[in-house]
């Protein structure tokens, strides 16, 4: 019997990625309080949440074979890292620097195995190009509320994907979850992915 998978955010994006490829997880927010977490150094600090996101909602499948996904991104653009700006004039403050310029989506995965009593990290970085929007751009997009609670300002498959002109890497990292990452993950684990029509089993490796 293939384990339950869990996914420990409340993310729509990611919960989306993982049915459209045929994973139709179960969510668990975390709530975890990010907070607490101080580094300034992107890759520890999109790993270390991760991490703590996943195993914030472990003790509920404790008694069950269960894959638990923790996940987390942040932007960083010319050195400064880009988290959810929530409010408006932060969001504008943000996007002033962003637009016609680069920047790098790290997303940090953390995947927990309860069975095996085994825990991986690793992240993802993507850069994405952003467009030299215009203020009135700019300010009619943050009015939608679109971009106040995303990672760098700025969603790829909404809104803000006109606002986007490229991108240098995986592209599902960007919306918080790579795909190809949680394949070398759950083979790492020892796993392995069997597609049967529209859907993906994971299985424990012979």
């Amino acid at each position: 019997m293939q384990p339950l998978f869990v996914l420990a955010s409340a993310s729509p994006a990611r919960r989306a990625i993982l049915i459209q490829a045929g994973i139709d997880p179960f969510v668990a927010v975390s709530n975890f309080d990010e907070d607490q977490i101080t580094t300034t150094e992107p890759i520890a600090l999109v790993q270390t949440l991760a991490k703590c996101k996943a195993e914030s909602v472990q003790s509920r499948f404790a008694d069950q074979a269960a894959l638990i996904l923790g996940c987390d991104s942040v932007m960083v653009v010319d050195g400064e890292i880009f988290g959810k700006p929530i409010y408006k004039d932060r969001a504008i403050a943000m996007w002033e620097k962003m637009r016609g310029n680069r920047g790098e989506l790290y997303t940090g995965h953390c995947l927990i195995d309860n069975k095996n009593h085994q825990t991986i990290t690793s992240y993802g970085i993507t850069t994405v190009h952003f467009a030299n929007a215009t203020d009135d751009e700019i300010n009619s997009y943050i009015d939608t509320g679109e971009p106040l609670n995303c990672a760098g300002c700025c969603t790829l498959e909404g809104l803000g994907g006109f606002l986007i002109s490229g991108l240098e890497g995986c592209h599902t990292n960007v919306l918080g979850l790579s795909l190809p990452l949680l394949r070398s993950m759950l083979k790492e684990l020892g796993y392995n992915l069997k597609f049967s029509g529209h859907k993906v089993e994971i299985r424990s490796s012979p």
